[in-house]
């Protein structure tokens, strides 16, 4: 109960603060006014200046009150099944993951532990197994990347890569041309690997951008 009451005065604060009702620099009404309005205890007037703190939209001052720093954000981050079909979709999205993942994978190099290693050889074998089962290989390509997100001990990375899930992963085609590997993506997903075991942050993060410049040069020959 003390939570839904929480959250309503969250909202209605938030609301009210992106509309401008309650401007940034201007103070909150005081924790009594607060309490008077929305019916409820000191207790949940803190807890939801808290998160309003914790959102940084607020800031507390000792003996002056809270006061409104900024207005939320009206525009929504989000990732769909339409957002990223087209080749030019893809390879934007290319783009924007280079600038997260290198990142995530040299923490991933210093902060991985044995059961992060286990799961990421897991996903390397079941891609390689699956090069010629597209659903399967997807899906084994996308808990590669994710277990180094989740490696990195950042969930923000982890939390990220999980909001866009498997669509972002660009499966190449013609993978058994003569005169080239079976798999190119193995190849570059062992480099990777095999940085990230060594505790080698710079090649961890290397080795990935190079995965993804090559898989957007070869989304380009498609």
């Amino acid at each position: 109960m003390a939570e839904s009451l929480t959250q309503r005065v969250v909202g209605e604060l938030t609301r009210e603060i992106a509309d401008g009702v309650v401007a940034a620099g201007e103070r909150l009404p005081t924790e009594a006014a607060l309490m008077q309005r929305f019916s409820v205890s000191r207790t949940v007037v803190r807890e939801a200046v808290a998160r309003l703190r914790a959102a940084g939209l607020v800031d507390s001052q000792q003996g002056r009150g809270t006061y409104v720093l900024t207005r939320p954000s009206g525009v929504r981050f989000e990732f769909g099944e339409a957002a990223a079909r087209g080749v030019p979709e893809l390879l934007e999205l290319a783009e924007f993951r280079i600038g997260v993942e290198c990142e995530a994978a040299a923490l991933a190099a210093r902060r991985r532990d044995d059961q992060d290693l286990v799961r990421l050889r897991k996903a390397v074998q079941e891609q390689r197994a699956a090069v010629d089962a597209p659903s399967r290989s997807i899906q084994a390509d996308f808990d590669f990347h994710h277990g180094i997100a989740r490696a990195s001990r950042n969930r923000y990375y982890a939390d990220l890569l999980s909001a866009i899930g498997p669509m972002m992963i660009i499966l190449p085609k013609g993978r058994r041309k003569a005169g080239r590997p079976a798999d190119p993506v193995g190849a570059e997903h062992d480099a990777i690997l095999t940085a990230i075991d060594a505790g080698d942050p710079q090649a961890a993060s290397a080795a990935m951008r190079t995965h993804l410049i090559n898989s957007a040069h070869r989304l380009r020959r498609e």
